[in-house]
């Protein structure tokens, strides 16, 4: 097991290409795309148990190991051959070769958990900053994870809802064993509870909360090893950030909580819906919620004409400046799924909060500083509040300070345009990359905790606003929640 690793490990490092590395670095650094998979073949929901225990997770890594270093080995005198009888040579990389990437989806989809999650996270990012054959995985696990075998959830129930083997009796009028969608930590059935409610029921996947600090090591060590990444990303803090907000999924009364938070901040929104919880029928591994009947907005949109887009992606920008300068609480996961359009109710449905996250007064004053500072193009402003939000050291060389509030103002582009900002065709991604050279070499200082989830969230806002060609008054609604000049106290 640990030579084949080595194998796969020595393999990827001879054959990807400088060019993939520095692509797949770039996604968590700049945001911005069409990353259209509506023309992609949804596959029908495959079974396998999840691999709880964590020695049945490590034969999982190391059959994936022993698996790809040896398909490897198989492309490459495949290769051999056919480029001694054509004139032609091969292209691509032998290890993510079509059969590995076959592997790889396969083992990532069985094993759910940490990998599969942080598997899905990256896909919602530029395409352009992805080498194609990493880009296909990412696109294929986004909802591609397996169900459980009836028996593992029966299991499942059991331990967690009243009744005990008898809960379905006890606690619903109808549960559909299939699942209508299978996600990296659970899957979501639909039911109906014995008072009549039509309801979405969460269940998290057995062994998956106890596995992450295993899976993430495993991991780190992986993506260490393979340098398949260059240095300055602070991986490992990435990676500790993944292990926090990981946990907190895993915990569906936590996730409850934030359902209820939810609803009490949009109660009087006139757009925005959120789920009720059945708390008698949720614990910490099963979330029972109120089945909410739109349609996710990105498998809908030929069926949508665009002011009907515009309007969609106005108000899902409005509510990350409500979550980041009014709530100081924000859902931080970007996936398009969590937003349903209903068309006869003409309201956006969210779900899924279990990244959900509050911030501190003092770091939602200095970030919206940032904010104002970039709207206004005031690059000693950017400078004063990225020390005071730990962005920057005050050691940095003059190169480094210029391409990071070079970025920020970019960034904050959108919200400093006056009208509606036309997201067909903007560049902020090619502009931003411009500078990410310069900060990976000479970045002194990872990004503070609280941004990472919040970056993942405002860039989700972003790429939904390309994907649907929309044209957005983001100055208007900046102006209108967050303000042009700080709040007096």
């Amino acid at each position: 097991m640990i030579q084949s690793a080595k194998i796969a490990r020595n393999t990827l490092f001879r054959s990807s290409a400088v060019g993939s590395r520095r692509a797949f670095t770039a996604t968590s650094l700049a945001f911005n795309n069409n990353n259209d998979k509506s023309d992609r073949t949804r596959r029908e929901l495959d079974s396998s148990p999840v691999p709880s225990s964590r020695v049945s997770r490590l034969f999982h890594y190391g059959s994936l190991a022993t698996g790809v270093g040896l398909g490897a080995i198989t492309e490459s005198l495949k290769r051999v051959v056919s480029d001694s009888s054509s004139s032609s040579g091969s292209n691509g990389s032998v290890l993510l070769s079509p059969a590995n990437v076959n592997r790889i989806v396969k083992k990532f989809s069985q094993m759910r958990g940490a990998v599969l999650k942080i598997g899905q996270l990256i896909s919602f990012q530029d395409a352009k900053f992805l080498a194609p054959e990493v880009q296909t995985i990412l696109e294929r696990v986004q909802n591609g994870a397996n169900y459980m075998p009836k028996r593992q959830l029966e299991r499942v129930m059991a331990q967690n809802l009243p009744g005990g083997k008898d809960w379905r009796e006890t606690t619903f009028a109808r549960f559909d064993d299939y699942p209508i969608a299978a996600a990296s930590i659970g899957q979501v059935h639909s039911a109906q509870l014995q008072s009549g409610e039509e309801v979405a029921v969460k269940v998290q996947y057995p062994g998956v909360a106890d596995s992450i600090d295993s899976d993430l090591n495993n991991l780190m060590i992986l993506l260490t090893a393979s340098r398949f990444l260059p240095e300055g990303l602070f991986l490992d803090k990435t990676i500790d950030n993944a292990r926090v907000e990981l946990k907190w999924e895993c915990d569906y009364k936590r996730e409850a909580a934030a359902l209820d938070k939810f609803r009490s901040l949009l109660a009087d929104d006139p757009v925005f819906e959120v789920p009720k919880v059945f708390h008698a029928a949720s614990t910490a591994n099963v979330l029972t919620m109120q089945r909410m009947p739109g349609v996710e907005i990105t498998k809908n949109l030929a069926a949508l004409d665009q002011p009907t887009k515009n309007w969609i992606a106005t108000h899902i920008m409005r509510l990350c400046l409500l979550e980041i300068a009014r709530f100081k609480y924000m859902q931080t996961d970007p996936n398009w799924a969590n937003f349903l359009y209903n068309k006869e109710t003409q309201k956006i449905e969210l779900l899924d909060f279990g990244a959900a996250r509050g911030y501190s007064d003092t770091f939602i004053a200095d970030y919206l500083g940032v904010l104002r500072a970039a709207v206004m193009r005031d690059r000693e402003a950017c400078r004063v509040y990225s020390l005071k939000l730990g962005y920057l050291t005050g050691l940095e060389s003059p190169a480094m300070l210029e391409a990071h509030i070079d970025s920020i103002l970019v960034l904050g582009e959108p919200f400093a345009t006056n009208g509606n900002y036309d997201f067909r065709n903007q560049t902020v991604t090619e502009r931003v990359r411009e500078n990410i050279g310069v900060m990976l070499n000479e970045r002194l200082t990872p990004p503070p905790e609280e941004t990472y989830g919040l970056h993942r969230k405002l860039s989700g806002a972003f790429l939904l606003c390309a994907k649907m060609n929309a044209q957005v008054p983001c100055h208007d609604l900046f102006k209108e929640i967050v303000g042009l000049e700080p709040a007096q106290e």
